[in-house]
């Protein structure tokens, strides 16, 4: 996961309404190392490997927040995106690479739900992977190798521990994105 370098989550506001930028900043603020733009040259500007998540307004004057979308998953930065807007969504959305989409007004809740809900399904896919690398390579030793020499490896015991608690971990990332989802289903 990148994070900045105090290891708080980062995210990046974009929104050309001064106000609302700032009062996005100053409900996730206590949380979060917050990163502000005004508008999507801005955005472009100061996104990069170490933001986790972008909340992105769609309408803005010098660069709308479609193309900032775009411009960013170009780039292949590994940051979460939430459009949150104004604009109603319409059939347009279906092909957008973002991760979640509000509608405004968002509440300080809403808002710190939604990013606590990236950053959850970010780490439940960085764990699934480090738990699929793990049992690779335990399945290959096991291939090649018997019971009584795997025992025998240090390294291999540490990669069974770490499937326990990679798998452990992933329960429990599973249970907290059911628990989002089952909280937005009522929404």
């Amino acid at each position: 996961m990148a994070t900045s370098s105090i290891d708080e989550p980062r995210v990046l506001i974009v929104d050309d309404e001064e106000p609302i930028a700032d009062l996005y900043q100053h409900h996730l603020s206590d949380s979060y190392d917050v990163r502000k733009g005004y508008g999507g040259e801005e955005a472009l500007e100061k996104v990069d490997e170490t933001v986790d998540v972008v909340l992105l307004d769609r309408r803005m004057p010098d660069l709308s927040g479609d193309e900032v979308l775009t411009r960013i998953r170009a780039k292949d930065f590994d940051c979460r995106v939430v459009m949150v807007t104004a604009v109603n969504p319409e059939a347009d959305i279906v092909e957008m690479p973002f991760d979640d989409y509000l509608n405004k007004p968002v509440d300080k809740d809403t808002l710190l739900d939604a990013v606590a809900h990236q950053l959850t399904v970010r780490k439940y896919g960085e764990t699934y992977q480090e738990l699929n690398q793990a049992c690779a390579k335990i399945d290959a030793l096991e291939a090649e190798k018997a019971t009584n020499e795997l025992e025998e490896i240090p390294e291999y015991q540490e990669l069974k521990e770490k499937v326990d608690r990679l798998r452990t971990e992933q329960e429990e990332l599973l249970e907290e994105l059911n628990y989002f989802e089952a909280a937005t289903a009522w929404e």
